[in-house]
């Protein structure tokens, strides 16, 4: 079965799989460029704001899943993607799952023209069999087709990396941002998990300290 991501998660392989074939002399990212792709503001559905502390987490649960790669022997550690290889899917489809996990749903058209920097697609046809194929697979499928907005010509698709629909859209209302509208603030699990280690080691250490100097004061704690 296909891994179940968050809206994090597939923003940050997004972005690798964009940057991969649209600048691949700086490719693999380094995590600052990584940062600025997820919260870049054009080329990008919902636009977000997630801080370091959570592109981090996002990426140590996609390594963990072997859908990124981190690269050492730099001044900074930088990361790749894995997707054809762990979805078993080709470079066509890998386009395709790209633009879905950064620009959200679309039609076969739109996708043709988002994914001509990552594939040049040689007619909707070619896109329609490609994401039919996705939505076929036996190992399950990828994409979805949504049912036809009134009064548009045709259907959109979507990535079921995150889930079905109704599990991504409860996800992304979850998620709203309050103070910045049209935008989403991400506030990932393992995310608030770190912190909150961060923060039970900080306490550790400074009862350690009190308990000393009360110590070398002679005051009872």
């Amino acid at each position: 079965m296909p891994p179940v991501l968050s809206l994090l998660e597939t923003r940050v392989l997004g972005v690798l799989a964009e940057k991969e074939r649209t600048v691949p002399d700086t490719y693999p990212l380094s995590l600052n460029a990584l940062i600025a792709g997820c919260n870049q503001k054009t080329s990008r559905d919902p636009v977000i704001n997630a801080t370091e502390t959570e592109v981090q987490a996002a990426i140590d649960s996609l390594k963990a899943m072997t859908l990124v790669i981190e690269s050492s022997g730099g001044r900074v550690p930088r990361y790749s993607h894995n997707i054809e290889r762990v979805l078993q899917v080709p470079k066509q489809s890998g386009a395709l799952l790209t633009m879905l996990m950064l620009r959200g749903p679309q039609t076969a058209g739109e996708l043709r023209i988002n994914c001509d920097r990552l594939h040049n697609f040689a007619d909707i046809s070619a896109v329609e069999a490609f994401l039919r194929e996705l939505a076929e697979r036996p190992a399950g499928a990828l994409v979805v087709e949504l049912p036809r907005q009134p009064g548009a010509r045709e259907n959109r698709w979507m990535h079921l990396l995150s889930g079905p629909p109704a599990a991504q859209d409860a996800a992304a209302n979850a998620s709203a941002s309050v103070s910045e509208p049209g935008s989403v603030a991400v506030s990932e699990l393992a995310a608030v998990k770190s912190n909150m280690a961060r923060l039970q080691a900080e306490v550790s250490e400074l009862k350690a300290l009190l308990a000393k100097v009360c110590s070398e004061l002679g005051i009872r704690s």
